[in-house]
């Protein structure tokens, strides 16, 4: 099963690329949460469009939890001043993927 949003996930992880290795600078810790939070959207939101019932939505739910970590680790690291600021287009991303599996999660 294919899911649209998976191709918004891997463009949300190279948007993130640039800003993780900025993070690493000043906070390795913090950088290595980030990336993995990241990289666990789109491999848990893959693994439950192959899986069924509660292992599905379990995986959805998995993946928003992680889309709404990596928000925190970016306002983490602009309230730290790791980063000026994040790109709006790169929230809203966040946002349309958080909204979607939270769809998914409900049906």
């Amino acid at each position: 099963m294919a899911l649209r949003i998976y191709g918004v996930t891997i463009e949300m992880l190279r948007r993130l690329r640039p800003v993780i290795e900025k993070i690493g600078g000043k906070d390795a810790n913090l950088a290595d949460q980030l990336r993995r939070a990241a990289t666990s959207v789109p491999l848990n939101l893959h693994e439950g469009a192959y899986s069924q019932g509660r292992n599905e939505r379990a995986r959805w739910h998995t993946a928003m939890g992680s889309a709404a970590e990596v928000r925190a680790c970016l306002d983490v690291a602009e309230a730290l001043g790791y980063v000026e600021s994040v790109d709006d287009g790169l929230r809203d991303a966040l946002d349309h993927i958080i909204a979607t599996l939270y769809r998914l999660a409900r049906r």
